[in-house]
């Protein structure tokens, strides 16, 4: 477990047995006012009130959307008050990175999406970096392939959704299976 990963849980812990549950409510200027509970996260909440974590993350001058307290206040601006379609974000601590890759010219279809050449290649790597491509493989919360909070996969942990959700994290959060390499490689995870 990361240092990071331990010092939000904890630091979790103690604001839940101190501050009890929340619950959220509405403010005049459309956006939706939460009080972050225990197993919240800013993708979570975007995902929850049609939001998008860039617009949380704007809204609320978050540095770090990965860095939010159980009793937080944050607005999250609904789809009326944003633009944006993004609804995807998180991360996770994640496995020491190898050298290998897979061949470049690989097709990855997914029930919604289609990828092929460098896009097809960045996601075989990320998919055989975060779990050596197997979809039963859990570390903690995180499931599968490409190693999804299993919150992201509502309880349905098919290879198809597994697929469709990375596909859309993927989108939302970095444009591209290939940007989203370069962030696995230059931290760590994605």
């Amino acid at each position: 477990m990361s240092f990071r990963k331990a010092l939000v849980m904890t630091l979790g812990a103690v604001a839940v047995a101190g501050a009890g549950l929340f619950t959220s409510s509405e403010s005049a200027n459309a956006d939706t006012r939460v009080t972050v509970k225990q197993g919240d996260s800013v993708w979570s909440l975007a995902k929850k009130y049609d939001s998008s974590v860039k617009a949380i993350e704007s809204a609320n001058k978050l540095a770090n959307s990965s860095l939010i307290f159980v009793g937080q206040n944050l607005a999250v601006p609904t789809k009326t008050a944003t633009t944006s379609a993004a609804k995807v974000a998180h991360k996770h601590y994640h496995h020491t990175a190898t050298t290998s890759q897979p061949a470049a010219k690989q097709t990855t279809t997914s029930a919604d999406t289609a990828v092929s050449g460098s896009e097809a290649s960045a996601k075989s790597w990320i998919a055989y970096h975060e779990s050596r491509g197997s979809y039963t493989v859990t570390n903690g919360q995180y499931i599968g392939k490409y190693q999804l909070s299993a919150s992201y996969l509502n309880g349905d942990y098919s290879a198809a959704n597994q697929e469709k959700v990375a596909n859309q994290y993927v989108a939302d959060r970095y444009g591209s299976w290939t940007k989203a390499q370069a962030f696995w490689q230059a931290h760590g995870w994605y």
